[in-house]
């Protein structure tokens, strides 16, 4: 596969799944706005600490199958076994519910402990006890998604996320409008229901023999599982555990109140950055697992992956920090405005996620268990110890700033792990596109620290549009044009961003050879909006010293100083001629 017909898999793969987000998204909005205006801020933080409870019983009782099962699936498809797929295949869906049952009965039985260490009493462990059979549906589920993104049928399980979110809401707001607070587990049991209902209808198109397995297989397959599950299990245990642990900090520091706010603003943090990490997790991690064994071209799918990631991300994340206070509007209520700050430190984080996950996949495609299990929990800890010490000292903001840096310390870890397992090195793109984007978000972020707050969303705004023309600059530039619908040519050209002469014809093959033509004046097109941006930073950095330095000595000071400057100039300059 050649290098532009990898990145055209990858951006497939993203447009796929990031087309299912968009009407996710939009269906969030209807949900996220119908349980702000109902339940408020903390009914909002009952639900998130339901949540928590949920998914770390899932964690535990799940095993990583869901995560070992993808692999051993896309490794049986891509052998061209039928029996061994099916025969995975079945074992997969089998553990799957016998790990349901396991999870449920195990969450029935602590019910009362797992209520008084989250709320403080027993009054909540009737409703804890209820969530055993979301818990029950979520697992059956992850088996059955295991088995459609194995096979790596990537339209379905866009379908089936569509359709689960759909239904869920469909059910989830006349419940909580009718029942409010009391309806809050009622709600998650049912779009779980929703879930495994989906995930069944597309997991029985994919035909599968009926193999006879005896004993011994039963258990060879079901070791494999567990044994690469059990990794995937201790990670997902501790990102549950750690959520879980900052939502019990804010409770018990701050109040319900602000568990809500936190919930609101992590779930628009990841709003736009969750398309690209699920993208990566369907169709980048079983494609690196196919190859992990060659250094060489495992690094190489590894930078890709990373590049077209932040390209996505960047323009994105830059968005959500500009418009945070109007994207908490939207989603929520005024009464979550307390969430603006939050939000604006997760999102710094988010983008370092973006740039380490594609290399932490090469840790778990190469299966190194014992490294990727002390990797997760030195971030686990730092990010916890992180914690602690900010919400103690900046309050609900700290929880934002514990996880940037965290995610921090895991970029620099992720790096000097992979560098040492594989050889891995940024490509010179990925070096230039990271310190482009990184830069321009640090500097929008600080703007609305220092400059005055329409001026800082004026700045935000053109951050946006500058770092958008970019992308799409570096993406045409990535990718065949004659991959592209002949209508999103027409666009492309009507604003300046593709040759002029590529709609001029409906043969896409001359097109695509007009545009190789091109490849000198795109190039400098590249150089000439990359300065626009770096100037546009520095413009803006100079901005925010004349309103700092204003702020504290007021412009008068401001002017004596460049006098005094120039003065200075003028004695040096009338020395060297003197001289």
């Amino acid at each position: 596969m050649t290098k532009k017909q990898t990145y055209s898999q990858i951006l497939k793969s993203s447009a796929v799944i990031g087309g299912s987000s968009v009407l996710n998204i939009a269906i969030g909005i209807v949900r996220t706005k119908a349980m702000a205006i109902l339940l408020g801020p903390s009914g909002v933080g009952l639900m998130a600490l339901y949540g928590s409870i949920t998914e770390l019983t899932i964690s535990i009782a799940g095993m990583g199958i869901n995560n070992s099962g993808v692999r051993q699936i896309a490794e049986a498809a891509g052998s061209g076994d039928t029996e061994r797929i099916a025969r995975t295949g079945t074992v997969l869906r089998r553990i799957s519910i016998f790990l349901g049952v396991l999870g449920a009965v195990f969450l029935i039985g602590f019910s009362g402990p797992v209520s008084i260490l989250t709320f403080g009493n027993d009054q909540h462990a009737t409703a804890v006890a209820l969530l055993s059979i979301a818990v029950f549906f979520n697992l059956v589920s992850a088996g059955q998604g295991a088995l459609i993104q194995g096979m790596r049928r990537i339209s379905d399980l866009a379908k089936m996320g569509i359709l689960g979110a759909l239904f869920g809401t469909l059910i989830s707001i006349p419940v909580v409008y009718f029942l409010r607070e009391q309806g809050l587990v009622i709600t998650l049991v049912l779009v779980a229901a929703m879930s495994l209902i989906t995930s069944w209808w597309y997991s029985r198109k994919i035909t599968l023999q009926s193999p006879s397995i005896s004993a011994s297989q039963m258990g060879q397959e079901a070791a494999a599982l567990l044994k690469l599950g059990v990794a995937f299990m201790a990670s997902g245990l501790m990102m549950s555990g750690s959520a879980y642990t900052i939502r019990l900090i804010i409770v018990n520091k701050i109040g319900f109140d602000a568990a809500g706010l936190y919930q609101s603003a992590w779930a628009l943090g990841g709003l736009y950055i969750g398309f690209i990490l699920q993208a990566m997790g369907t169709d980048f991690y079983p494609r690196l697992a196919a190859i992990a064994k060659d250094n060489t071209e495992c690094n190489r799918l590894v930078n890709e992956q990373a590049h077209i990631s932040m390209l996505l991300a960047g323009p994105g994340v830059i968005a959500t920090l500009t418009f945070a206070p109007l994207v908490i509007a939207i989603f929520y209520t005024p009464k979550f405005e307390g969430a603006v700050e939050v939000l604006r430190w997760l999102c710094l984080g988010m983008m370092l996620r973006v740039i380490s996950w594609p290399m932490g996949f090469i840790i778990v495609a190469k299966n190194a268990q014992k490294i990727f299990f002390f990797s997760e929990l030195a971030w686990t800890l730092a990010y916890l110890g992180l914690a602690w010490v900010c919400i103690n000292t900046f309050d609900l903001k700290g929880a934002g700033i514990a996880f940037f840096g965290s995610y921090a310390f895991h970029v620099l870890m992720v790096y000097a792990i992979v560098r040492r397992l594989s050889d891995f090195h940024w490509s010179s793109a990925n070096r230039e596109t990271s310190a482009l984007f990184v830069g321009l978000i640090v500097v929008i972020f600080c703007s609305f620290y220092v400059l005055p707050p329409l001026l800082a969303i004026g700045v935000g705004t053109l951050a946006v549009l500058l770092s958008g023309i970019h992308s799409i600059q570096v993406l045409l530039n990535l990718i065949p044009l004659d991959r592209l619908p002949h209508r999103v040519l027409c666009v492309l050209v009507w604003f300046h961003l593709a040759p002029s002469h590529a709609n001029e014809t409906d043969d896409l093959e001359s097109v695509g050879k007009t545009a190789q033509s091109n490849s000198v004046m795109r190039r400098k097109s590249f150089v000439g909006i990359e300065r626009s941006i770096f100037t546009f930073m520095a413009c803006t950095l100079f901005s925010m010293w004349v309103h700092w330095y204003e702020g504290i000595y007021g412009w008068l000071a401001v002017i004596h100083y460049f006098e005094s400057d120039v003065k200075l100039l003028e004695l040096i300059f009338h020395q060297l001629i003197s001289a």
